[in-house]
């Protein structure tokens, strides 16, 4: 492209050099009044990809919708090549609500894209926002976090095996990168298989802010805007170490045999041994308690936060590290915890 060109969506109309902020409708309350859904659009004066940003597809996942607002509103993109959509928060309902699926019918709008217009109200909202919002796109970064009582390490999640998406994950410059094509109905899988290559960021914990991953992430976010030349001034980003999940006995959800209160012996993050204990689970009385070993040498990308479990239960995820990785790793423990660490 020689000139930069306008970003249309139904309704509406962004020109070069310029930017908007849209409530924009995607569905309707049971009084008929519109649900509106808020939309920052960038146009930068210089030609260049598109990009979206998206948060809080959980409307109780909170961490992602600060990294969008901040890239919106306080970032200078007085320079940027390109087009930034910014989708703060894009289950409303939700959000309003502050639960995780939309209270319609409880239905996972992370689970209906890229939707049908015709079909159930999940799929309607999320046809709505696929098609004028994320379609559009050469590339999105769509933010999630771990559900109530659990916590996750940043990390992404991407189908290594796409080139355009694993392109944006090895942009993204985090430590752990678990490759997979995502659920069906899920916005990374159905915009990747349409040819928006898209992952997805995990970080931290639901309802709430946390401060120092949300700044991890938005150094990230300027890495892969460098990758894309997007803005000059940005640099692509090295993690220092980084381990590719790409097989299923690379990885496990540990479960309660017991119900009880769990004493978590690791924090999010943290490296534990083969046969070294992760935590114990006991009874009120401490007269009876259940240990909790890895299975494998490896990493905590999740744990639990909420310390009551029934039997079944997930007390953490632990991903594996192969040698090389963990001796990166150790060197790594010499400097501050890594997922709270600016990535460049």
């Amino acid at each position: 492209m020689n000139e930069a060109e306008p970003f249309t969506y139904d309704g509406g109309r962004v020109d070069p050099g310029e930017t908007q902020n849209v409530r924009y409708t995607v569905s309707e309350t049971y009084l008929g009044d519109p649900v509106r859904m808020p939309v920052t659009v960038i146009n930068g004066a210089r030609p260049g990809p598109t990009g979206f940003l998206s948060a809080a597809a959980h409307g109780d996942e909170l961490n992602g919708i600060e990294v969008v607002r901040e890239v919106a509103h306080e970032w200078d993109l007085g320079e940027l090549a390109g087009t930034l959509v910014c989708l703060p928060v894009l289950n409303v309902p939700a959000f309003l609500a502050q639960e995780r699926y939309l209270p319609i019918y409880d239905r996972d709008l992370n689970r209906s894209f890229p939707g049908n217009p015709d079909s159930t109200s999940a799929k309607r909202m999320a046809h709505r926002i696929f098609r004028n919002f994320v379609a559009p796109c050469d590339f999105g970064l769509d933010f999630h976090t771990s559900t109530r009582g659990r916590t996750n390490t940043l990390h992404v999640r991407a189908d290594m095996d796409d080139g355009p998406v694993a392109r944006v994950a090895n942009a993204f410059a985090s430590n752990v990168i678990i490759s997979s094509e995502g659920p069906s109905g899920s916005l990374r899988r159905e915009a990747s298989a349409q040819g928006t290559p898209t992952i997805t960021i995990e970080m931290g914990e639901a309802h709430r802010f946390q401060r120092q991953l949300i700044d991890s992430a938005l150094d990230s976010v300027r890495s892969v805007l460098a990758e894309f030349e997007m803005l000059d001034s940005e640099v692509v980003s090295w993690p220092g170490w980084r381990t590719v999940i790409e097989n299923s006995d690379e990885k496990t959800w540990i479960r309660a045999d017991a119900g009880g209160l769990v004493d978590m012996h690791h924090e999010r993050g943290g490296l534990v041994y083969e046969g070294e204990t992760i935590c114990t689970i006991a009874n009120p009385f401490k007269t009876d308690s259940t240990t909790v070993t890895a299975p494998f040498t490896g990493l905590l990308v999740g744990v639990l936060e909420n310390p009551l479990v029934y039997p079944g239960n997930p007390l953490c995820h632990l991903v594996h590290l192969d040698d090389r990785t963990l001796r990166a790793f150790e060197r790594s423990r010499e400097a501050p915890v890594w997922d709270a660490t600016p990535a460049g």
